[in-house]
């Protein structure tokens, strides 16, 4: 890889930004192949269409930004923008190409109906559907159960007002089927989402940004005898103005009449725009994305093509570096996608970087460990994966873990056959090296850090890249491939909010009790914002038809090493068999999280899939 752009004009250590359409550097072998360019060309199509028109409605028709009732949000997936005629004069006076483009491209035009609508079009107003979705949605790795009561926050107290959550016993108390608050926590039966310490730092340029309405929001789940969680809780923060400020932290518990009915979907709406935040910025970006770079870049820098680790990851670095290129042009640069699309707005990469700071360790990147850090499971040696789940419907974990232990079946065979002792691992200069640059150099920031795993036996070298290979594949495709099939209907998850939840004396508050669903309509994105965000997450959830899946290798010449071949072929069993257990699983009646009326089933670690939105498939790397 090479670098060596101008330096900036404001800062003589950073390099200038590339500017699209010129591209960011990405070496040949890294480009992507005819089949991948010919998908992203079909979507830069119908993106440009379903940018364009809301961009033209809205400029001409300033009065129709916001939706006027979910009508208008369903209209999207039924007949597309579909111009009023008085509108469509107006267009046609000052654009005339307008008329042909809504003739020639009424498929374009329509949105395709997201699955999380499909079998139940009310599903998302329920609790129990917003509870569900996080252990089986979008981002279903920010669950944590409640090891004390009340929560605390890590936050400096000076700063941010005392650390306690305002939640109280008294809140939740009625909620818990007969028992104490201690009898729930020691019971493992409290989860939470919280979301409170990586925005309150942010939240003041936040809400100063036009448009961008954001808390620090934490909630609070019971876990029920039947398996599934209901949320009884959320919190929502804001920097406290003064002593003792009302404003700063606010609880909201699940309605006992119609106006607190809608008080408590506007505090779950923004509970949903932090989720989608922390999943796009920090756990997608970030944790995929970004900090497997180094790994990619290290590989071809300090190995051999013929070295043996090269050729196990080389699958799982494929479209990487090309991908994470165009990402930095259009998706996470100044002004660009997701500073578009989402609440923070213009503190997007300082949120991820400050994520990155404080919160990212390699160490903690595989799934059991992750699972152990967010105490959704203990160490467990009787189970099949060494871990007992204490949710033991969580679809991403239970099926996660299949995925996982094939994965670390697979490299501890393969590194078997090449590393027989320690000193094998310690004396190969080209391994080392690898390891030492992608730490050194490619994480300088981190490298002092003591959790660094060690390089040092067989079994340190098949954990780190079973936990490489799980974020390159697994874990990549859990985040990535479910945003347009579950966020595709924006109130279900809308990734920007536009006002504050308004308390009984403020202007607002009117508005709310007068017209309460377009009250909720216009916290969300705009029209413009809305299509702009789903077409950008409906090409991010689409796979190309040259889309490689976990467990293949259509280079059949790989290698001619018979007992990689073999461990090879066994990998490709397990996954396989992993997918048909999936498939039980998703019919299985006992598991409410994954099957019932309404309920979606969790296919995004089913491993294989066709081409385009499937809401399924495991690529073996982070091709999109």
């Amino acid at each position: 890889m090479r670098t060596g752009r101008p330096s900036s004009a404001t800062d003589a250590s950073a390099e200038s930004r590339v500017e699209y359409p010129e591209p960011i550097y990405v070496s040949r072998d890294e480009e992507f192949e005819e089949g991948k360019n010919e998908m992203l060309s079909d979507g830069a199509i119908k993106a440009l269409l379903h940018n364009f028109m809301p961009l033209l409605v809205s400029s001409v028709s300033p009065d129709i930004r916001d939706f006027a009732g979910f009508h208008d949000v369903d209209n999207l997936f039924k007949e597309g923008l579909r111009l009023k005629q008085a509108l469509h004069d107006q267009l046609f006076q000052k654009i005339p190409f307008v008329r042909k483009i809504q003739e020639n491209s009424e498929g374009l035009l329509r949105y395709d109906t997201p699955d999380i609508i499909k079998k139940d079009k009310f599903a998302w107003l329920r609790d129990d559907e917003f509870a569900r979705q996080a252990l089986a949605g979008i981002n279903p790795v920010n669950i944590e159960r409640l090891q004390a009561f009340p929560p605390v926050s890590r936050l400096e107290p000076a700063m941010y007002s005392p650390p306690e959550s305002a939640i109280t016993e008294e809140h939740i108390i009625g909620h818990l089927d007969g028992m104490s608050v201690q009898e729930a926590v020691e019971g493992n039966r409290l989860y939470m989402l919280d979301y409170h310490d990586i925005f309150l730092p942010f939240l003041d340029r936040i809400n100063a940004q036009d448009g961008r309405k954001a808390y620090g929001t934490r909630a609070i789940f019971f876990l029920t005898a039947a398996g599934t969680l209901k949320p009884i809780a959320i919190e929502l923060c804001l920097p406290p103005m003064t002593d003792d400020c009302k404003r700063a932290k606010r609880v909201f518990t699940p309605p006992a009449d119609a106006t607190s009915n809608w008080l408590w979907q506007l505090a779950k709406a923004h509970v949903c725009s932090n989720d989608a935040g922390v999943h796009q910025l920090i756990n997608h970006w970030l944790r995929t994305h970004a900090c497997m770079e180094p790994f990619i870049i290290a590989a071809h820098r300090q190995m051999s093509a013929m070295h043996p680790i090269f050729k196990l990851l080389k699958p799982h670095m494929r479209y990487t570096l090309k991908i994470n290129a165009l990402a930095r042009q259009i998706l996470i640069n100044g002004d660009g996608v997701i500073e578009s699309g989402f609440t923070p707005g213009r503190v997007c990469m300082e949120m991820s970087a400050f994520a990155y700071k404080e919160l990212w360790r390699l160490d903690q990147e595989g799934l059991p460990a992750d699972l152990i850090r967010r105490g959704m499971a203990v160490e467990d040696p009787s189970q099949p994966h060494g871990l007992r789940l204490l949710i033991e419907d969580y679809p991403y974990a239970t099926d996660g873990l299949l995925l996982w232990s094939a994965i670390s079946r697979w490299c501890e065979s393969y590194v078997a056959a090449y590393y027989p002792s320690d000193e094998a691992v310690q004396a190969d200069y080209e391994l080392q090296s690898w390891y030492a640059e992608a730490v050194q150099t490619g994480h300088a920031d981190k490298r002092g850090a003591p959790w660094w795993p060690r390089l040092s036996t067989p079994g340190d070298l098949a954990s780190l890249l079973t936990t490489l290979i799980w974020l390159c594949s697994a874990q990549h495709a859990a985040l990535n491939f479910g945003q347009y099939p579950l966020g595709g209907y924006i109130p279900n998850r809308p990734p920007l909010m536009r006002r504050l939840v308004p308390a009984e004396g403020d202007p607002e508050y009117a508005h709310l009790v007068a017209d309460p669903h377009r009250f909720f309509l216009s916290a969300l994105p705009s029209l413009t914002q809305t299509t702009t965000f789903m077409t950008v997450i409906d090409t991010l959830s689409t796979h190309s038809a040259d889309e490689e899946y976990l467990g293949e290798r259509p280079d059949e010449a790989w290698t001619a090493d018979p007992a990689a071949l073999a461990a090879a072929r066994e990998f490709a069993a397990d996954v396989r068999r992993a997918e048909e257990e999936i498939e039980r699983r998703n019919a299985d009646p006992a598991r409410r999280n994954r099957c019932g009326a309404g309920v979606l089933p969790y296919e995004l670690m089913a491993p294989s899939s066709g081409p385009g939105i499937t809401c399924r498939g495991v690529p073996n790397s982070v091709t999109i």
